[in-house]
């Protein structure tokens, strides 16, 4: 299948979700991250959910960070580069929905890149080999190559792995966990 083709099919299996199950299922991938070993860590970034796209609700791992006390840096788009800033989500960080209905921070305090610990990503479809489909504008792969090399990448998905080995390039950067509902997917082991 194209990237194309792929695209469509998660887009469409995204479609049939009902709101319910994507809250259910939200809560399932939320509750199954706590498995992981990235808790020890300070900086977690973490996306905000496009709701129209349904997407997988991050309120659920936003409580949990909250709750161990963790920095929340949360990104702003940059629709003519392609790049995002990073801002702390704090109290007073005031959010506000873009034109493709990303809730982002309105300004506050900056976070560079280099600092982040631990980023969750949206995606649309990943493999067994921890690659990963997003919505084709490359956003995840030019911010995550400005990362440290030892931050640790996790993946939200929905849907389990596709078992065929997902069109990549050398600039895709893979995950290092994907956590469905019902899984957890461990890619490398260096961590």
């Amino acid at each position: 299948m194209t990237k194309q083709e792929i695209r469509a099919k998660y887009r469409a299996l995204r479609k049939g979700l009902t709101t319910a199950e994507v809250e259910t299922q939200s809560l399932a991938i939320a509750n199954k991250l706590l498995q992981l070993p990235v808790w020890d860590k300070t900086y977690y970034h973490l996306f905000l959910s496009i709701e129209e796209q349904k997407e997988v609700q991050t309120e659920f791992v936003l409580h949990i960070l909250s709750g161990k006390d963790k920095e929340i840096v949360v990104a702003k788009s940059d629709f003519e580069n392609f790049g995002m800033t990073h801002y702390l989500l704090t109290d007073n960080t005031k959010l506000a929905k873009n034109q493709y209905g990303i809730p982002e921070p309105i300004d506050g305090l900056e976070v560079p890149s280099i600092k982040l610990d631990v980023v969750f990503i949206p995606l649309l479809a990943f493999d067994n080999n921890g690659n990963r489909l997003g919505y084709g504008k490359g956003f995840y792969d030019r911010f995550l190559a400005e990362c440290r090399s030892d931050v640790v990448k996790i993946g939200l998905s929905f849907f389990e792995s596709e078992t065929e080995t997902l069109p990549n390039s050398d600039t895709d950067i893979a995950l290092d966990y994907c956590v469905t509902p019902q899984k957890v997917y461990q890619f490398n082991k260096q961590h």
